[in-house]
């Protein structure tokens, strides 16, 4: 049975968001994420009313409001996540996969801060450019992979710490696109290696960005805009280890994915994490990696909202890539060849039937959540009516009117 949390980051933005905008001024994007949020799953948006089928002896009534779709919303990633993984196991290969994460300096935050749109894509590019090199490389593995990467920008404290997790093909198609050539059991690439070439890479595109006026160097980086110092940054960027781990695989493909799916509609941070709001003061769950301890922190509504809004996306950011075998423009060819190889391998050529499951049932299956389970009864939920738009004492944009 779900059970909703007592406290969501909405009523954080709800009670603190008007003090929070009139003194920090924010981009359009961040303001319409605090909208969104705000209003999400109220009346502002309308709904419906669910009730219990054992009409005569139950008479339970849900009122469901809907919900805003904002992808930085906590409330709106479940049924989004399940849609997500339902198209994305239509195409996963039936091989074994490896977790890989790559991740950038400490060093390069403020940098990313103010060029969020320029540092994510070369993140993008110079990890999946390396994962593929090197595998295509004849000494390693020899071969063409598939690669899924999610973006996260936050750590568990809500500072910025971008980095990306990416689910890899533990194999790949061969040159000729007649054989799978498999990879180790328990072992992909090296990752001091692929380190080693990530850092390369990445401080290669930085610094063409550089060099082309693409980057905003103003506030704490402006010193950046002198060459000099700009090379003396880069230099110490390259003399430092660049974080790469890669975890073993797991057990089939259908898992892999539902685990990725834990990473891909994630945001900064959930619901459930929160515990309390009091006297201007927000305290969640924190997990300590560092210490490896399960703790609680406790900010001020205003650093609170300040860290959240700091893992707003640029407009437009695609933060889930797909490339080698698993990008696009490979799903009618090369994936479909080197899925045909590993099913003529596993003798599980029998195509898979479409999914006429309803919604719920699919949501169910993907996350372990019920919800259209009677909590009073135990039986089904049907949709009674549709519930129009009230404001409500909420403005569209979530500001309190009443």
């Amino acid at each position: 049975m779900y059970s909703r949390p007592r406290l969501e980051v909405a009523d954080v933005v709800r009670e603190h968001g008007d003090d929070y905008r009139q003194t920090h001024p924010l981009s359009a994007a961040q303001e319409k994420v605090l909208g969104n949020i705000a209003v999400c799953r109220t009346s502002v948006l309308g709904g419906h009313v669910d009730e219990c089928v054992n009409r005569k002896d139950c008479k339970f009534e849900r009122v469901s409001y809907n919900s805003c779709r904002d992808r930085h919303c906590p409330k709106c990633q479940g049924p989004q996540r399940a849609e997500w993984l339902e198209n994305r196991l239509e195409r996963v290969l039936p091989t074994n996969h490896f977790h890989v994460v790559s991740t950038i300096p400490d060093d390069l935050n403020p940098l990313a801060l103010r060029n969020k749109k320029v540092v994510f894509k070369i993140l993008f590019d110079a990890t999946s450019q390396t994962l593929i090199e090197l595998a295509r490389d004849d000494k390693r593995l020899g071969a063409t992979i598939g690669i899924t990467a999610v973006l996260h920008s936050w750590g568990q404290n809500l500072l910025f710490h971008p980095h990306l997790h990416c689910i890899v093909t533990g194999g790949g198609l061969s040159p000729d696109g007649e054989q799978w050539i498999p990879g180790r059991e328990r072992y992909f690439l090296p990752v001091t290696v692929i380190g080693k070439l990530f850092r390369g890479k990445f401080l290669d595109a930085l610094n063409r960005a550089y060099k082309s006026g693409e980057l905003t160097l103003a506030g704490s980086i402006a010193d950046l805009a002198d060459p000099m110092v700009w090379n003396g940054f880069k230099d110490q960027l390259y003399r430092k280890n660049w974080l790469v781990y890669a975890k073993p695989p797991f057990g089939g493909a259908e898992h892999v994915f539902k685990y990725l799916g834990r990473y891909t509609h994630r945001v900064a941070i959930s619901n459930h994490r929160l515990l309390e709001m009091e006297n201007g003061r927000v305290t969640f769950a924190y997990r300590d990696y560092k210490n490896d301890l399960d703790t609680t922190m406790t900010l001020t509504a205003e650093e609170f909202l300040r860290r959240f809004l700091l893992h707003v996306l640029p407009k437009g950011f695609t933060r889930i890539r797909h490339y080698g075998l698993y990008a696009g423009r490979n799903v009618n060819t090369k994936l479909a060849v080197a899925r045909s190889l590993l099913e003529s391998e596993t003798e599980s050529a029998a195509p898979k039937q479409k999914d006429t499951r309803s919604w719920w049932e699919r949501f169910l299956d993907n996350t372990g959540i019920d919800v259209m389970c009677c909590p009073k009864c135990g039986k089904r939920l049907t949709r009674a009516r549709r519930l129009e738009p009230s404001f409500d004492g909420l403005s569209p944009t979530g500001t309190d009117t009443s």
